[in-house]
């Protein structure tokens, strides 16, 4: 027995000795002369540091911040934890049905809402057909007063203070309010065309947002040459600049843009639903922030997103940025804070430093890791996934958030054919000059180690960068 006690010692201190090994050669590569490498690996079962490089250097985090947001969301919030959207009225409905007051559909920061994309949700179109329904069951077939988009539950930045210019017009920059639709983009279908360096027109955009003024500057590429267009725009503008290419062809080419005002939108589809619906309005959609009504309302109806837990996967597993915002801006709203972002981030960070985690050098500046003025260590990280195991059924959740490397999500094409397919589970994490992974690797002979790996500034090609990584990460699964 204490033979077999000694030898695993010794088989993990060599397991141990070739991961530092390896680290430390791979911060030497040319690569690495203008950029930092961070490097940390934590035993879950004991806490103890098991390799390390840099390991206390606040660096850019990218993605893999997602893991750290939902983790602490599901274990604050709850794994059954649902946003809530309600539909209210205030005034008086008459013998006749007459709304005489306005309609409010009430936000609580719900990213869901009108998804396309996210399982257990009903589509936009199909979203409003049942509002249409609950209006009408609710004795209302006339509305007098306005349609009324309420995102007042959220305060403060709707998008992050810190975002790339270029990044906001985009759909992976939509940001986040207390009222969300269809994730806050739309579709901007293009025409393609055969020649080289001409404009393709725009064909149609998904859904339907008035006030959209955009400005195609966009050109055509080489065939193949994918997606590079970028629509440059912030919150609330609705003049759009769409600069870049896309392949030259004979077929529609659509992209992703961030609405410029979500709540607006909510309320101008559902206008639209109750007018085709026969329901006679004053055909005025409106917002909160514009209205400013303080009116005492009435609830009639309560829609309600699917578990925490399932968003988690899907922000996990397609790293989805606007679920962690609304995440975190929902941990924020709690504390009824005048600013739920940075309200919500002071929460995590409060959070892991009563579990023991020392937060020395811990600069967060959104919940999804868009910002590339985040900074948070290695070390950081790989024991705040170590240290959620004290909370037993959220961590089970959580853990299976994460996609399986070679098997699932953003991870699905890496480790294949390797130890590590199908026993390391990790968010990936990329944005310019930036490379970043984290999550859990389990041994050959049963150890579960938790462990961060980010890149700062690297020079030379990203695919090679990965595949050196991957190497890396490969051996803390032998």
């Amino acid at each position: 027995m204490l033979f077999i006690f000694i030898f695993t010692l010794i088989q993990f201190g060599i397991t141990q000795n070739s991961i530092q090994k390896a680290i430390e050669n791979f911060a030497k590569e040319e690569q690495f002369q203008y950029g930092e490498v961070g490097f940390a690996v934590v035993d879950m079962q004991t806490g103890n540091v098991v390799a390390n490089y840099n390991a206390n250097k606040s660096l850019i985090p990218a993605s893999t911040l997602k893991a750290i947001t939902t983790l602490t969301a599901l274990q604050i919030l709850g794994t059954d934890f649902r946003f809530k959207t309600e539909l209210q009225y205030d005034g008086t409905i008459d013998a006749n049905g007459v709304l005489k007051g306005n309609l409010y559909i009430k936000g609580y920061g719900d990213p869901t809402l009108g998804s396309d994309k996210m399982d257990n949700t009903l589509p936009l179109a199909a979203l409003m057909k049942s509002w249409v329904e609950a209006i009408k069951k609710a004795g209302i077939r006339q509305i007098d007063g306005k349609i009324v988009g309420d995102a007042s539950y959220f305060k403060g930045g709707e998008a992050g203070d810190t975002w790339q210019w270029y990044d906001l017009g985009n759909y992976y920059a939509s940001g986040t309010w207390g009222l969300n639709i269809h994730e806050n983009y739309y579709y901007l279908h293009f025409q393609q065309v055969e020649q080289l360096g001409t404009t393709p027109p725009i064909a149609k955009i998904e859904p339907i947002l008035p006030n959209l003024y955009l400005i195609n500057e966009l050109q055509s590429a080489e065939k193949g040459s994918g997606d590079n267009a970028y629509i440059y725009g912030g919150p609330y503008a609705y003049t759009r600049i769409v600069r870049g290419t896309i392949p030259i062809g004979n077929q529609q080419f659509t992209i992703k843009g961030a609405m410029p005002d979500p709540p607006f939108c909510v309320a101008h589809a559902l206008l639209y639903a109750l007018e085709e619906d026969g329901i006679k309005t004053a055909k005025q959609a409106t917002t909160q922030f514009e209205l400013k009504s303080n009116s005492t309302r009435t609830t009639i109806y309560t829609h309600y997103s699917p578990p925490l837990v399932e968003i988690a996967q899907r922000a996990n597993y397609e790293s989805v940025n606007l679920y962690c915002e609304s995440l975190i801006s929902a941990l924020g709203a709690q504390e009824n804070a005048a600013n739920t972002l940075s309200s919500g981030i002071e929460r995590i960070k409060n959070y892991w430093k009563n579990k023991g985690l020392n937060t020395d050098g811990w600069f967060l500046m959104d919940g999804s890791g868009l910002s590339a003025r985040n900074g948070i260590t290695a070390l950081q990280m790989a024991k705040i996934l170590q240290l959620g195991t004290t909370e037993r059924e959220s961590f089970k959740a959580f853990y299976g958030t994460l996609p399986v490397g070679g098997k699932s999500g953003t991870v699905k094409s890496l480790f294949q054919n390797t130890v590590a397919s199908g026993n390391i589970r990790l968010k990936s994490g990329s944005i310019e000059r930036v490379r970043a992974y984290t999550g859990y690797a389990r041994t050959q002979d049963g150890r579960m180690l938790a462990f961060a790996f980010l890149v700062n500034n690297y020079t030379g090609s990203g695919m090679a960068l990965r595949n050196k990584m991957e190497k890396i990460m490969v051996k803390l699964c032998e």
